[in-house]
């Protein structure tokens, strides 16, 4: 078993790769730090947006973050189409939390669930992990059906936690346990 945050996994699924964000990948990624419409269902204190130069993010995201955050490129046929995260990390209890976020034009093909799933199996198979938590707006209707999908069990609604907007943001908390 590998120990969480020892490398940056190389994820792999029927069609996407999860890796490392590479140079490369700055338009993609700069299209989906600049969606209102992604992000108003995310917390607005996310890494890629701690920056506006986006290369900027990109050199600093394995050194500035890697020991309290994964951040993976999700990719299909070598097209970006958002990120997944794995943060959270509690070593005495092998449990992590994980996170996505994803191009409006990738909504709707299954990606998101199919990342989720990639996610869940890397932690579960490769690593120590023994319990996934996730924490998602109750308004995205979407990310409730992802977590379903991907045996996710909610274990509390409208939860007020503070995601960085004026008012508590009311979410949802899933566990995911082996």
């Amino acid at each position: 078993m590998k120990k969480l945050f020892s490398e940056i996994p190389n994820i792999k699924s029927k069609r996407l790769i999860l890796r490392k964000i590479e140079e490369t990948d700055a338009d993609g990624l700069s299209e989906l730090t600049h969606s209102p419409n992604v992000y108003r269902y995310l917390p607005t204190f996310l890494f890629e947006q701690k920056y506006e130069d986006v290369h900027y993010v990109i050199r600093r995201l394995y050194d500035e973050c890697f020991k309290e955050s994964i951040i993976l490129g999700v990719f299909m046929e070598n097209e970006f189409c958002g990120l997944a995260e794995i943060y959270g990390y509690r070593e005495n209890t092998h449990k992590a939390s994980i996170g996505c976020r994803f191009l409006e034009r990738c909504l709707g093909k299954g990606i998101a669930t199919e990342a989720v799933g990639a996610l869940v199996r890397y932690l579960i198979q490769e690593t120590d992990i023994e319990t996934i938590t996730a924490s998602t707006m109750v308004i995205n209707k979407r990310i409730t059906r992802v977590t379903e999908k991907n045996d996710f069990h909610l274990v509390a609604s409208g939860v007020d936690e503070d995601w960085g907007y004026p008012q508590p943001t009311s979410v949802n908390k899933w566990v995911w346990l082996l």
